[in-house]
């Protein structure tokens, strides 16, 4: 059975939170990594149950505060727990994520259980069937917990809608946790669930990452399938990606993702399709990095984290060097964007949308009356994306990685506006400045924790590596995490 989380919280909201001083309790069940419960599920040290059991008290206890799940599945997830127990005292073949719970952006079909994609034109929808990617994580042994908030049709960098409300960032209630996997990160970096599956069409999975605290993965375009995943629009530049606490659990939760279905069409690269021009065994990762050279202008703090992170990878012996990416500044990519986003969304909420304005949030509600752009610049869009590609190509020929910010600032109050960043004022869309380039290009990105500002808000640096070469970025962000300032470091709620 499935049920929303609505009526749940509201009898939950006033509940003790007898559990809040354990937040920071490291040993606590539901702060341990997928990897970690795997293994002791395995071992007989933990039951499945256990472990779903623990996360759906922590849900119980937190969520109100946050409204980060939005549709509970606590019997089928406790059937499961049970089912995944009796296959190890079985001695059953167990894959990777054998009897760990694990959460699912609105966006993304679960066959029998609500996906509403924050809408009230999709409330109450139920598909038919699972997307390739949860299909993919239960075969792995994984079980479904629960459905996470997302801004309508994913179409917004704060999560809000009108349908299952705002989220809030676990580190500061009164600020975004960012969009549109802002839901899964809220989650998973307060404890509700281990492991997710998010997506990204612009700043979708490192973003909400970046303002949480936790990692995130959006592999090169096609390396995943986006079967069952919505809208239909923009297909050209949505990734889905795993979202964990560490980085461990992003690369195995990326392996069990990656490979065509034989369904999309943009996911044809084998799982075993290597890089071009990749490093030979024994040669130091080349990385370049940059900050407001390229992005600016950047919260100093952010600045000062990539610096940092750009000493410890020279000290783990990669060939580090400040770069300006002169080409990218060349041109306003958030506009080319925009242009691209208006031509496709534009037309497909206007199909079925068109007189429902107020059944909608008011950011996909404007949309609807937003002048489509003329064919000659939508085309001229295009064909500045495919020169970015080129020109990205040309940096990766002589670096490996460029290490650069994911956000420009760390987490806003929700529906901030104009933003001063290093003395400057600039408007809230340049929170995509960073990150968006990399939907542009299909380019490979990580997003990896490394400390907390003087706010006390997490700040994450981003990996880019070229084409199909995850396996770069995931070890340095290995690197990164063994240094980094927030090791075993979670939200107190």
């Amino acid at each position: 059975m499935n049920r929303t989380i609505e009526s749940e919280n509201k009898a939950l909201v006033n509940k003790e939170n007898a559990a809040s001083n354990s937040a920071t309790n490291t040993d606590a069940i539901y702060y341990k990594d997928a990897t970690e419960l795997a293994a002791l599920i395995r071992t007989k040290q933990l039951s499945s149950r256990e472990v779903i059991q623990a996360h759906l008290d922590r849900i119980s206890t937190v969520n109100p505060k946050l409204n980060a799940i939005v549709t509970l599945m606590t019997d089928d997830a406790l059937k499961g727990g049970d089912a995944a127990d009796k296959a190890v005292k079985h001695g059953d073949d167990l894959g990777p994520l054998h009897g760990v719970p694990f959460t699912i952006k609105d966006s993304i079909d679960t066959g029998g259980v609500l996906t509403q994609q924050a809408s009230k034109l999709f409330a109450g929808n139920i598909p038919e069937k699972d997307a390739t990617v949860v299909k993919r994580f239960k075969e792995a042994g994984a079980i479904p917990l629960a459905k996470t908030n997302l801004p309508e049709f994913a179409a917004w960098w704060e999560t809000d809608n009108a349908l299952t409300g705002r989220t809030n960032n676990p580190w500061n209630l009164d600020r975004s946790p960012a969009g549109s996997s802002g839901g899964e990160s809220a989650a998973i970096a307060a404890g509700l669930s281990p492991i997710g599956i998010g997506s990204d069409v612009a700043l979708s999975l490192r973003g909400p990452a970046a303002w949480t605290g936790i990692a995130a993965l959006k592999p090169t375009h096609g390396r995943v399938p986006l079967t069952g995943h919505n809208p239909p629009a923009m297909r050209h530049y949505w990734h889905i990606g795993p979202m964990a606490r560490t980085i461990r659990d992003v690369a195995l939760g990326y392996s069990i993702l990656q490979g065509p279905d034989g369904v999309d069409g943009f996911a044809i690269h084998a799982k075993t399709a290597e890089p071009a021009n990749p490093r030979f065994p024994g040669q130091p990762v080349r990385v370049g990095w940059v900050s407001d050279a390229a992005f600016g202008p950047v919260d100093p703090e952010i600045t000062d984290a990539i610096k940092e992170v750009a000493e410890l990878l020279k000290d783990r012996g990669c060939e580090v060097e400040e770069v300006g990416l002169g080409f990218f500044g060349k041109a306003d990519w958030v506009m080319t964007y925009f242009t691209l986003w208006y031509g496709e969304m534009i037309p497909f909420l206007q199909k079925f949308a068109k007189g429902r304005e107020a059944d909608m949030y008011p950011i996909a509600a404007t949309l609807l009356n937003t002048p489509q752009p003329a064919l000659a610049d939508f085309v001229d869009a295009e064909l500045k994306v495919e020169l970015l590609k080129s020109l990205f190509a040309g940096y990766f020929e002589r670096f490996d990685v460029l290490l650069c910010p994911v956000l420009p600032f760390t987490a806003k109050s929700h529906n901030y506006q104009d933003v001063v960043v290093n003395g400057m004022t600039v408007p809230n869309y340049q929170v995509m400045k960073a990150a968006l380039p990399f939907n542009m290009t299909g380019l490979p990105g990580l997003s990896v924790p490394y400390s907390l500002s003087s706010e006390q808000l997490p700040i994450n640096v981003q990996l880019v590596s070229r084409w199909l070469d995850e396996d770069t970025i995931l070890r340095l962000g290995l690197l990164i995490e063994s240094g980094n300032k927030v090791h075993n470091r979670h939200p107190i709620l």
